[in-house]
């Protein structure tokens, strides 16, 4: 049930174009949202999206994934075993501004008088610009352009071009340069005087320690250390200026601001240009020396090149990624805001992933320090389905990282009194970070999200290298983990108690249904996957052996426990109770509670939320979309009735995959209304907090709604499987898919469907139970009327659950 209302930008404001997204008038009210939705990054590096001469200005802010400063959690009473180091992502020196002065004044929004204004992200340059006309207190005219990039081909790398035209009068002309220290300045240092804990924690103490100070002319670079973690930083900033005539050039450098001063007598129509050149090299314990010198050899090639180089490559880069990505879907109405709002969610999830390598993807992406620039689950469950289907690669690399904190994950375990690997709930450097535990290290289910997304990537990607590279390490581990956790009970089941599901408004509960199935399909597939190893790959299996001290008896441990494991079932209600005792809990009157009230957490105690029936997220829901052969259709039908009414939607990952069940169960209003809840969580402001950031999870849930919900996609056992849900008011949808090697485009519409193969060798795909051939030469059209069957629900069978 849907809680809060959209807040869309208005359109007068922002003109709906499919691909881009354009500020037509600056609105003083949207400053602090188009900062979010404006925001550039590549995955490595991330600015958000402020105004070039630096105001007006909510939250300034330029990050490098995984760069961040530790501190030491305090906790009203201690107990063993509790987090015990905080991780922040820290806010790097911005190097976005160059502030402006015609005749002295300063260009500055809203104050002055601006006559013309845009600003457009545009998806497929990868580019962030703003044209201004600007008429001067004096009442002379400035034409001010600009052209921001993150490099999607050079990971270390930022650029911006900002050229002034004095139009019809001869004026003096000041640019100021600026490199500033925000992480230190004291509006940053002051802690937070709010409630919300998914913002980022304010560090009272000084964060970044000048190290190494070069200054060259129109370059200087920086090296940094910060000073609890220990993490090092290289900034470097050069210039290309073209200014006509003898222009004075001068620069600085301080501990928390370095700058360039352009200052020009301008001509009439003679543009002053100056072009800046930013990179960042960060390192865990590198010397700061040593990554100045990266810097001053990533700044060397970027010059060399030039900045239209710079553009030529990014969009190449993003015409290579909307071939495989680009989702594209009609309406009735012809408008292209539904077009436009798809799309910038994609581009949001590729600026997230792409250059993420040995990092993984933090909730906000690079737009924000929300959520502390923590890694949690997002990844797996949420982003690695689409870049499984379009960037294979990047997937595979996410979920190596993931690998590179076995160690770490090894020693939580052992913390915790378990055996195998216990990943952290939330974390930067593979420490657990969650100081409240009940709601962070009780999520076990993370182990189960890995292995799940194991197995997707490898069926997806037909990539057994993988497995025996990584994957089966990662399944032996995480099952190691569930077998010793759980117990066998006296009535011959096997209990997994004091956990916590998806829904973080039921904790420390008793067999959660989400983490017992996802518990029995992690147990079920690493016993698989040795078997197969044993037989098939001897060489492997005995290093996979010795990897990890593999005992003979344990995939029979792991079998016994999977055949055994309990799963809560009502057969009075004919549902599945999120967990043991969810159903002898007092019911929450959502519909009585005030819409100020939301989200709960907010507003109440956690205990007055854990005792009663309400979610945060419906995570049987979830349940049913990953495990979907596991239910039948009137089972889902009537845990997806029971559970909306009683979920908030309060999680920004709830939307979509209540849309994807709607979808197939045949609920087309409740699945419209659910996607487009997911599809304008940040355009629409749904929570209110889209000032904090990218809800990347979310962003990627838009294509999982599509593909998963109205294109009726499944890939369970490595087999496509197609049930499509074309809502009536929608008359085309086109979904494009890379699968093992291949390239497949699905087109839906109200007269038939169309399943091409647009490379690679021959598949076969099932389509509503009916398999089909298909070969580069010869597509299937399926001419069946999908309004016909977009509503009947799937055939019931497999008898359910166990119970």
């Amino acid at each position: 049930m849907l809680r809060r209302a959209l807040v869309e930008l208005p359109e007068r404001d922002y003109p709906r174009d499919p691909w881009r997204l354009v500020e037509a008038r600056f609105d003083p009210r949207h400053v602090a949202r188009a900062e979010t939705v404006f925001a550039l990054s590549n995955g490595y590096l991330g600015v958000r999206g402020t105004q070039d001469e630096g105001r007006p200005v909510f939250s300034p802010g330029t990050f490098v994934n995984g760069f961040h400063e530790t501190w030491p959690i305090t906790h009203a009473e201690n107990a063993y075993g509790l987090a015990r180091t905080g991780q922040t992502i820290v806010t790097v020196p911005d190097p976005t501004t160059l502030a402006l002065f015609v005749d002295d004044e300063p260009l500055l929004l809203p104050v002055t008088r601006v006559r013309e204004y845009r600003r457009v992200l545009d998806l497929r340059a990868g580019t962030l610009t703003r044209e201004l006309l600007w008429s001067t207190p004096s009442g002379k005219h400035v034409r001010v352009r600009s052209t921001r990039l993150v490099s999607l081909h050079h990971r270390h790398l930022m650029a911006i071009d900002y050229e002034v035209t004095v139009l019809d009068h001869a004026a003096p002309v000041v640019v100021r340069s600026l490199l500033v220290n925000h992480q230190d300045s004291p509006a940053t240092r002051t802690p937070e005087r709010t409630a919300d804990p998914r913002l980022g924690t304010a560090i009272p103490h000084r964060v970044l320690d000048l190290r190494t100070r070069r200054l060259d002319g129109g370059r200087f670079v920086l090296g940094y250390r910060t000073a609890d973690s220990g993490m090092t930083l290289g900034v470097g900033v050069d210039h290309r200026i073209e200014a006509g005539d003898g222009p004075e050039v001068t620069s600085r450098v301080e501990p928390d601001l370095a700058e360039l001063v352009v200052r020009v007598d301008a001509r009439p129509g003679t543009p002053i240009r100056v072009t800046k050149y930013v990179s960042y090299h960060g390192s865990r314990s590198a010397d700061t020396a040593e990554l100045a010198d990266r810097c001053a050899r990533t700044l060397d090639r970027a010059v060399r090149d030039g900045f239209a180089e710079l553009r030529t490559l990014q969009r190449a880069a993003l015409d290579r990624f909307w071939e495989r990505a680009d989702v594209q879907v009609e309406d009735r109405d012809g408008s292209a805001g539904l077009q436009q709002a798809v799309r910038w969610n994609l581009f949001q999830v590729a600026q997230a992933t792409w250059r993420a390598e040995g990092s993984g993807v933090p909730a906000k992406g690079l737009t924000s320090p929300a959520y502390e620039g923590h890694y949690f689950w997002d990844t797996e469950m949420y982003v690695l389905p689409f870049l499984c289907y379009t960037r294979p690669r990047i997937a595979r690399n996410l979920l190596r990282f993931r690998h590179d904190m076995l160690a770490q994950a090894r020693r939580r375990a052992a913390e915790l009194d378990l055996t195998g690997a216990a990943f952290p709930w939330r974390t930067i450097n593979g420490e657990e970070a969650s100081a409240y535990y009940e709601a962070g290290t009780a999520q076990f289910h993370l182990n189960a999200d890995i292995a799940y997304a194991v197995r997707r990537y490898v069926d997806v990607r037909g990539d057994p290298g993988f497995l025996v590279e990584a994957g089966a390490e990662l399944l032996v581990e995480t099952a190691r983990m569930w077998a010793d956790l759980g117990f066998h009970g006296d009535d011959d089941r096997f209990h997994i108690h004091g956990v916590t599901g998806p829904d973080e408004y039921t904790t420390m509960v008793d067999d959660n249904t989400y983490t017992n199935l996802m518990a029995r399909e992690n147990l079920r597939d690493a016993a698989a996957v040795v078997a197969r190893l044993h037989s098939d790959d001897p060489d492997a299996y005995a290093a996979l052996a010795d990897a990890v001290g593999l005992r003979p008896e344990e995939p029979e441990v792991w079998r016994r426990a999977a055949t055994a494991m309990a799963v809560p079932y009502d057969e009075a209600r004919g549902i599945h109770p999120q967990d043991a005792g969810f159903l002898r809990r007092e019911t929450w009157d959502l519909d009585a509670t005030p819409r100020d009230r939301f989200p709960l957490l907010l507003h109440y105690h956690p205990l007055v939320i854990y005792r009663r029936q309400v979610a945060k997220q419906a995570d049987v829901v979830l349940a049913m979309f990953l495990l979907s052969d596991g239910f039948t259709t009137e089972q889902k039908r009537r845990n997806f009735a029971y559970y909306e009414r009683l979920t908030t939607g309060d999680s920004s990952l709830s939307a979509c995959v209540q849309s994807i069940v709607a979808a197939e169960i045949g609920e087309e209003r409740a699945a419209l209304d659910y996607f487009r809840y997911a599809l304008f969580m940040d355009l629409g402001d749904v929570e209110g907090n889209v000032a904090d950031g990218v809800h990347i999870a979310a962003a990627a849930g838009v294509w999982m709604a599509l593909a998963y919900g109205f294109a009726g996609l499944r890939d369970r056992g490595g087999e496509l499987s197609f049930d499509p849900r074309l809502p009536a008011g929608w008359t085309r949808l086109r979904l494009p898919l890379r699968f093992r090697d291949r390239q497949l485009e699905v087109v839906l519409t109200h007269e038939g469907e169309t399943y091409r193969l647009v490379g690679g060798e021959p598949l076969d795909v099932v389509v509503r139970g009916d398999r089909h051939h298909l070969t580069v030469a010869s597509p299937r059209v399926i001419g069946r009327r999908l309004r016909d069957h977009r509503l009947s629900p799937r055939p019931a069978g497999g008898g359910g659950l166990e119970t």
